[in-house]
């Protein structure tokens, strides 16, 4: 099973983190939350907003192609890179992943959920 390593965020992950045996198939987002990496998630992960936003530092190619609803809303990303993605469209295939959460999201007050 691939293991998913998260780059040091200041307020999210402060020391960074690897999460071995991660499922694949699954959203980066629910691996973040289910392992208490409190990432943003506004519209419960359901493609609706960019809060989720994550820059793939490794396996970016192993990922099924973004669909034209994440490209669209991708473009109002904070932060954008060419390996943008939403983590809660973003499964993990066979592969392990390296990813960096940007500081920052384009909402102006932190979601608690």
């Amino acid at each position: 099973m691939p293991k998913l390593t998260v780059l040091p965020h200041p307020d999210l992950c402060p020391e960074g983190k690897v999460i071995e045996n991660v499922p694949t198939g699954e959203s980066i987002c629910r691996i973040l939350l289910d392992h208490d990496i409190e990432i943003e998630h506004a519209c419960e992960l359901s493609c609706a907003c960019t809060t989720c936003h994550v820059i793939m530092r490794d396996g970016f190619e192993t990922l099924a192609q973004a669909t034209d609803d994440e490209e669209d809303l991708l473009d109002r990303a904070w932060g954008l890179a060419p390996t943008s993605r939403l983590s809660c469209q973003a499964k993990v295939a066979d592969a392990d992943l390296t990813i960096e959460i940007p500081r920052y999201t384009i909402n102006h007050a932190r979601e608690h959920h």
